[in-house]
């Protein structure tokens, strides 16, 4: 992996895992927190987004929205565990 490819997953998680904070009012884990909300929210979209058949494109808009989305699942799945 290039150090550029390095940078930029982790400016896309950084930028998820705060919009999903954001999103789900305040369940945000601060930047590193964040950075890994947002790459582990980017793996589990990867993982749901082509079994429902959606594509978002390519890009760095595409992989925000990508990855903000996974990260909002994220963050809903980890406040009903810690209800639970």
């Amino acid at each position: 992996m290039e150090f550029g490819s390095l940078f930029a997953m982790l400016i896309v998680g950084a930028l998820a895992g705060w919009l999903s904070g954001k999103i789900m009012k305040g369940r945000g884990f601060g930047l590193l927190g964040n950075i890994i909300v947002g790459i582990v929210g980017a793996f589990v979209a990867g993982m749901i987004f082509p079994a429902l058949g959606f594509a978002v494109g390519g890009g760095f808009i595409a992989s925000v929205f990508h990855a903000t989305v996974g990260a909002v699942v994220l963050l809903f799945l980890i406040g009903l565990v810690k209800r639970g």
